[in-house]
């Protein structure tokens, strides 16, 4: 029997009325398409800036996204399709940003238009490499882009799970409290849950280091380590998280919480987290390079884990997972000897 798909669209005179927000979505993976599904729950139109030509027409051919997601169907009516970041910029007040963040800057780039009182959000959990930084730095110092006018959306929620309308949990960290409303009410649903929080540095680096736990904890996986060794690397790991975070920027957290520990959890257990993934194979006995080229989606920790080390290093802090995970990636080090010298340290 074929699978029944997913089908976004307006819903019965029973759903309530869709809000008039002008929202695009700049990306065209998994979690781009994704927040896609979500945000056209409750917006008339989603704006939708994809990486070519192709990715445009074949949604606008098929109603879905050809390479991620496909399950996922669309309304076009719901949708307005460009490969235009300008476009996409002028014609909305809210722009959420979800590339892969090797890519950020290539599209970044292309902005002409006017973004002055734009608010931007970012759902990109990595390190944008042309600055060696993270996006909310990037989009400060590189666009002038205050934090006032900027946002950060953490987890735990896994795109693949949003296309099943699995009930999922996001934060959205903001400055102001009326753009955390504006954002609580465009994305929340009957399957995601939204809460607020200030800490947009903490939130977003927080994303990122549980990607490069998550290649730690899927090494451990394909070294034949059970799940007694990755409780308590998960342990060891949200007390590396929060030594890192209180080094970088100090404010009122609990580490504790769903987009700290739980979207670490998620990360390093979940079956559909490519950067626990790409650790099994790895831990499995493929190279480094390898395991990436047999990858088709962007595994962020990987290319994070060389910022985070440095920065560790740079702060004189003791991260033995950290620097663990660096010297398999980047120098080299046979995973197998560096997990069981690992073992002498965790507790």
């Amino acid at each position: 029997m074929a699978k029944k798909k997913t089908v976004t669209e307006s819903k019965s005179n029973t759903k309530k009325s869709k809000n008039d927000v002008a929202v695009g979505v700049v990306g065209s993976g998994s979690f781009a398409t994704a927040i896609v599904k979500m945000l056209v729950e409750n917006c008339k139109v989603v704006h939708w800036c994809v990486r070519n030509e192709y990715v445009k027409g074949a949604i606008e051919q098929r109603g879905h996204n050809p390479t991620y997601l496909t399950a996922v169907n669309f309304n076009l009516k719901n949708l307005k399709l460009t490969t235009d970041i300008n476009e996409l910029v002028s014609a909305c007040d809210t722009i959420v940003l979800a590339t892969p963040s090797i890519y950020l800057s290539d599209m970044m780039g292309n902005m002409t238009c006017d973004y002055k009182d734009k608010i931007f959000v970012s759902a990109i959990k990595g390190i944008i490499p042309k600055v060696n930084d993270v996006v909310a730095h990037y989009l400060r110092d590189e666009f002038r882009i205050g934090f006032r006018n900027q946002a950060v959306i953490a987890g735990p929620c896994h795109a693949e799970e949003v296309a099943m309308e699995r009930l999922s949990y996001l934060t959205v960290a903001t400055v102001e409290e009326s753009t955390s409303q504006k954002l609580v009410d465009i994305f929340n649903s009957d399957f995601i849950k939204m809460r607020s929080s200030k800490d947009i540095l903490g939130n977003e680096y927080s994303a990122i280091l549980k990607n490069i736990f998550a290649i730690g904890a899927g090494i451990a996986s394909g070294l034949g380590y059970g799940d007694n060794f990755t409780a308590v690397f998960v342990s060891n790991a949200i007390r590396e998280m929060e030594t890192f975070l209180e080094a970088i920027y100090e404010a009122p957290r609990d580490v504790n919480e769903s987009a700290y520990l739980g979207d670490l959890l998620v990360t390093a257990y979940s079956l559909f987290s490519r950067n626990r993934n790409l650790g099994n194979l790895i831990g499995k006995g493929y190279t480094v390079k390898s395991a990436i080229q047999s990858m088709n989606m962007v595994a962020e920790g990987y290319y994070a884990a060389d910022s985070i080390y440095k920065t560790s290093k740079e702060k004189g802090l003791a991260l033995p997972i950290i620097d663990t995970i660096y010297g398999i990636l980047y120098e080299g080090k046979n995973a197998e000897k560096q997990f069981k010298k690992l073992t002498t340290k965790l507790n």
